[in-house]
């Protein structure tokens, strides 16, 4: 049972307008959410790629095909009833943000790191008023309560949609202001992955290249990437 996977029922997948949004339907009938809700989608060009997922399948509905789809679902069934806790949860990141956290050594480390992620937390005192402070070492070490709390008002304003999308841009990299750079465009977002991804990148130059670890980072970074196109069809 555990390779069951259900079978193409329709013919015709539309977008159409309904209250609230945009819908899909399935030969007429509307798709819904695995939690049974109706799948209302804030914008077209979301409805759009939602309703090419759907389209896409052949003979059997594969869902690890559907990344908007499950994004989607994950904004209503999710995000929508408890959007608070999962806000406060993305912005108690910015406590123990990866950027602040510095190598104690070696020289080169502490200055690839200085080099990738100090003007990263420029931008965001710039952009958003609000500068987190570097310290060295792995020890936790409070950041500005105020500053904490611009950012958590920030996190909070997003919408279920976009809270969805923030959720994996945050969690993947390691980093509240590397998901806000996302979210703003600072720049391309494969390069913020990349800075996300300094310090495995330093490991892998010491110590050899893994199969398997690069295998999972790839699965990552490809969430990481879907997570930001998704952000920008949530508004």
């Amino acid at each position: 049972m555990s390779d069951w996977k259900p079978k193409r029922f329709w013919t015709a997948c539309q977008v159409v307008e309904a209250d609230g949004g945009f819908t899909v339907e399935l030969d007429g009938r509307r798709v819904k959410t695995p939690a049974r809700a109706g799948l209302i989608l804030p914008t077209l060009p979301m409805a759009q790629a939602v309703a090419a997922e759907w389209d896409a399948q052949e003979e059997q509905v594969d869902p690890g095909t559907m990344p908007y789809t499950r994004s989607a679902n994950a904004a209503i069934d999710k995000v929508l009833i408890q959007h608070a806790e999962v806000a406060d949860m993305l912005a108690d990141y910015g406590d123990s943000d990866l950027l602040c956290y510095r190598a104690a050594h070696p020289q080169e480390l502490q200055q690839r790191q200085a080099e990738q992620w100090d003007p990263v937390l420029d931008w965001a005192a710039e952009a958003m008023s609000v500068r987190l402070q570097p310290v060295t070492g792995i020890l936790h070490q409070p950041q500005d309560v105020a500053a904490l709390d611009q950012l958590r008002r920030r996190v909070h304003d997003f919408n279920n949609f976009q809270l969805a999308a923030f959720h994996d841009l945050v969690s993947l990299s390691g980093s509240l202001i590397l998901g806000f750079a996302a979210t703003s465009d600072w720049c391309d977002a494969q390069e913020i992955w990349r800075i996300s991804r300094l310090d495995e990148q330093w490991q892998i130059e010491q110590w050899g290249h893994d199969d398997e670890a690069h295998e999972a980072a790839e699965v990552k970074r490809s969430a990481f990437l879907h997570a930001k196109r998704f952000y920008d069809v949530s508004d």
